[in-house]
C-alpha cells in the first residue's frame, strides 16, 4: 500500500514511519523535506501535485500545544486549520481511499469536571490550540458529516475518514512533560504534591501504531471520530513511582497539605515562581479519556498496558 504521511519528522511521524516502512511504500510531506530513512520520497507543502498516487493519507502535521503560551492564535489556525484544509482538498481530488486526521482531545475540552471524556461530549475547547483543532475537524466533517455518508474517489471507490483524538502520546524519543518529570526524579528532587489525587489518560506509541495499522489494513472499520488512549488512566503520583522504578530508586513523594501548596502557588503568581496557580492546576487535574469506542470497533485488545508503555518510555530516557 502507498501511504502519504504529513509531519514525518515529528515524534509521532518518525515512529509511524519506523512501524510501517517494512510493509508499505511511504511518501513524506513536511515543512522541511530532507530524505528520511524508510521514506521513498519527501515533499514540501508546495509540491502536492508531484506526489505519486497513494492509497491512504495520514495527516499528522500541526502546531503542538504550547503550554508557555508563546504561540499566537493566528499561528495555530494557519497551521492546524490551514494545512488540514490544504491536505484534505488534495485528498478529495486524489484516488486515495482513506484519510486519517490526528486531532486532539483538547479539541473537545481543555479541562474535565470529573467526567470521563467520550466521543459524545459536545466540544467546547478553551484556547487557540483546541479551537484550531476543532475547526480542522469541522472542515473535514462538513464534507463527510456522518458515518452513513458515502464519499467516493474519482474512480468511484468508497472512502473512509477517521478523526483521531489522542491524549498525550509518549514513547522513546518523546520530549514532553514526562521528560521534565523524569529529570526531576533523576535529580532526586522530591515530588511535593503527593496529597493531590488525580487520574490522567496517556497513549503509548506502541498502542497508537497498532491502531493505525488496523485502520490502514482493514476495510470494515467505519468512518468516524475516535478517542485514542491506553486502557487504564494513571495518577501523577504513580508516574513518579514508575520513573523511580525505571531508575531502580525509591520515589521521593512528599504529602504536603493542599492548603500550603495552594498558598505557595499564589505566591508564585506574584513573584513568577516555577509553581504558580496555573501550573498547579495542570499538574494535579484529572483528565480521563474513554477508548471504549475504538476498542469495541477493532474487536481486539491493545498490545501494552499503561504501565508497560510508560516504563518503556522512561527506560528509553535512561539511555539518553
Amino acid at each position: 500500500m502507498n501511504l502519504l504521511i504529513t509531519g514525518i519528522h515529528g515524534f509521532v511521524g518518525s515512529n509511524l514511519v519506523a512501524a510501517l516502512k517494512a510493509q508499505h511504500t511511504i511518501y513524506g510531506l513536511d515543512i522541511v523535506s530532507p530524505q528520511k530513512e524508510g521514506v521513498v520520497s519527501s515533499f514540501g507543502w508546495n509540491d502536492l501535485e508531484q506526489i505519486p498516487s497513494v492509497d491512504a493519507v495520514i495527516h499528522l502535521a500541526g502546531k503542538a500545544h504550547d503550554i508557555r503560551n508563546t504561540v499566537s492564535k493566528q499561528e495555530y489556525f494557519d497551521i492546524n486549520l490551514g494545512l488540514t484544509q490544504k491536505i484534505f482538498d488534495y485528498f478529495l481530488q486524489s484516488d486515495a481511499r482513506k484519510f486519517i486526521f490526528f486531532s486532539s482531545v483538547k479539541a473537545v475540552a481543555d479541562q474535565l469536571d470529573g467526567d470521563i471524556l467520550t466521543e459524545d461530549v459536545v466540544p467546547s475547547p478553551k484556547g487557540p490550540y483546541g479551537e484550531s483543532k476543532l475547526a480542522a475537524e469541522n472542515y473535514i466533517l462538513n464534507c463527510f458529516p456522518s458515518p452513513n455518508s458515502q464519499l467516493r474517489t474519482p474512480n468511484s471507490e468508497l472512502r473512509t475518514l477517521y478523526i483521531l483524538r489522542p491524549c498525550m502520546i509518549h514513547g522513546p524519543g518523546n520530549k514532553g512533560n514526562l521528560n521534565l518529570l523524569y529529570k526531576m526524579v533523576s535529580k532526586r528532587i522530591p515530588w511535593p504534591l503527593g496529597k493531590f489525587d488525580n487520574q490522567r489518560s496517556f497513549c503509548s506509541i506502541d498502542n497508537l501504531n497498532m491502531i493505525i495499522r488496523e485502520l490502514i489494513h482493514r476495510d470494515n472499520i467505519p468512518s468516524g471520530v475516535y478517542n485514542i488512549c491506553d486502557d487504564e488512566s494513571i495518577s501523577t503520583n504513580d508516574i513518579i513511582r514508575l520513573i523511580a522504578e525505571s531508575q531502580n530508586r525509591k520515589a521521593l513523594i512528599w504529602n504536603v497539605s493542599h492548603k500550603l501548596i495552594r498558598t505557595i502557588s499564589k505566591v508564585g503568581d506574584v513573584f513568577h515562581l516555577p509553581l504558580n496557580s496555573e501550573r498547579l492546576q495542570k499538574l494535579t487535574e484529572s483528565y480521563v479519556v474513554s477508548n471504549e469506542k475504538i476498542i469495541n470497533t477493532l474487536g481486539k485488545p491493545l498490545p501494552v498496558s499503561s504501565k508497560e508503555g510508560l516504563l518503556k518510555t522512561f527506560e528509553s530516557f535512561n539511555k539518553l
